[in-house]
């Protein structure tokens, strides 16, 4: 979901751990913060841990500016990479996990929530619930009702391009697969490798595929299926690996050995033409050429559902059903639903957006500003592939199965017998 980092052997050294029941995040790799704000005067509630998957530059400076001014408690930050933090996420909260963690919305709280391994928090969201859309507040539900989970910020996946390279060329966002697949094959006559894309991290795939299926077959088919209600054999679902094939052609060849921050290089270094990608694309261009980047939601296909549908995933902070200081954690999620907190976050992050509706946007950049009327337009909003379903079912079936495809987009049969008798051993 997903600003994540490449799995290394440090990765594997956290993964060796967990599984022999040392929980990931505990296991000596992670990066600790001391403990913040070190002023003296207040600090009342002792002090609170937060788990968290920020490891990029960018979000984990963040976090730590935002928490400069929390002062009811001393804060201490166990960074952990996001991918293995993710891989991890079952093992470390039934171990031993900090008091806050950092998570996601929908589906994915959900999850935990219905599993006994977080904190109601519904007590903290009577304060702070009118600071929220009712969609925010949906999006923090778990199943039972109650409220287990607070939105910090978030970021809608769109078509990414520069501006001047687009002007140079005389390029215009285009409005349906054909004039998609048409500005592809120009950019290609001019040089250009049209499609930045990487999935050597396993999830980048994941958002190509939300977007092509929810343009296909619209959200409601989408989120069913990610709730394992629809078979992967479906003809529908292999309708959007048959349109995805076709554009293999335009896309960045080698994907599996790239990153999406070297895929989103190529973007800044104008080696490539678009990259569809989360918002979080800005951090790998230098501020003085931020200004330089603008995105179109992807084109319609079928239209019946037309561009209805976009993935804006949303991050922020839950409590860990073994918190040792609940006070002081439930005390740090109000000080992280303040408005005043997330614009600090925002300012420092280009490619996110705040979540409380009391956030001051006066102050976004040209390309937040557009990010966020996106968001404002679309009839329905996805969380992501992996936030959408279950842990599992992401992590074990989807990325191998991606990948597998982006090496292989031919062998499109077997691959979705293969997802759809996984799903029926995992959604019983």
């Amino acid at each position: 979901m997903n600003q994540r980092m490449p799995i290394s052997r440090r990765n594997l050294l956290l993964g060796a751990a967990a599984t022999f029941g040392v929980p990931a995040v505990l296991a000596g790799c992670g990066s600790d913060q001391p403990a913040t704000p070190g002023k003296a005067s207040g600090n009342s509630l002792g002090t609170v841990t937060i788990g968290s998957n920020a490891s990029d530059e960018v979000p984990k400076k963040s976090l730590a500016s935002v928490l400069e001014s929390f002062t009811s408690a001393q804060v201490k930050i166990n960074t952990v990479d996001h991918n293995t933090f993710q891989e991890n996420i079952n093992r470390y909260l039934r171990g031993t996990p900090e008091d806050v963690f950092t998570w996601f919305a929908g589906y994915r709280m959900q999850f935990f929530a219905e599993q006994g391994l977080a904190t109601d928090i519904s007590d903290v969201w009577r304060e702070i619930g009118g600071d929220y859309t009712p969609a925010f507040k949906a999006a923090s539900t778990g199943s039972d009702g109650k409220q287990y989970f607070v939105p910090f910020t978030y970021y809608p996946w769109a078509v990414f391009y520069r501006k001047s390279l687009w002007a140079e060329k005389g390029y215009e966002p285009p409005a349906t697969l054909d004039e998609f697949t048409a500005l592809a094959r120009k950019m290609k006559a001019d040089g250009l490798i049209p499609v930045a894309f990487a999935d050597k991290d396993g999830w980048p795939a994941m958002g190509t595929f939300d977007i092509i299926n929810m343009r296909t077959n619209g959200y409601d088919f989408h989120i069913s299926l990610m709730a394992g209600k629809e078979s992967w054999t479906d003809p529908r679902v292999r309708q959007v690996f048959d349109t995805w094939r076709g554009l293999m052609e335009f896309h960045q060849p080698a994907a599996l050995g790239r990153t999406w921050q070297e895929a989103a290089q190529s973007l800044q270094q104008k080696k490539t033409g678009m990259y569809l990608l989360g918002m979080f694309v800005a951090q790998q261009f230098p501020e003085s050429e931020r200004d330089d980047i603008d995105f179109f939601t992807f084109p319609e296909i079928n239209p019946a559902y037309g561009t209805d549908s976009i993935d804006a995933p949303i991050d922020g902070y839950m409590i860990s059903a073994k918190a040792k200081n609940v006070e002081g954690a439930k005390a740090l999620l109000k000080h992280l639903a303040q408005g005043a907190s997330q614009n600090i976050a925002t300012k420092l992050d280009p490619g996110t957006l705040a979540a409380s509706s009391k956030a001051d946007t006066s102050g976004y950049s040209a390309l937040q500003k557009r990010g966020a009327e996106l968001v404002s337009k679309a009839s329905h909003i996805a969380q992501f592939l992996d936030r959408d379903t279950r842990p599992d079912f992401a992590s074990t079936v989807m990325i191998p199965s991606l990948q597998s495809f982006v090496g292989a987009p031919n062998e499109i049969d077997s691959l979705l017998a293969g997802i759809e008798k996984q799903k029926a051993n995992i959604f019983r």
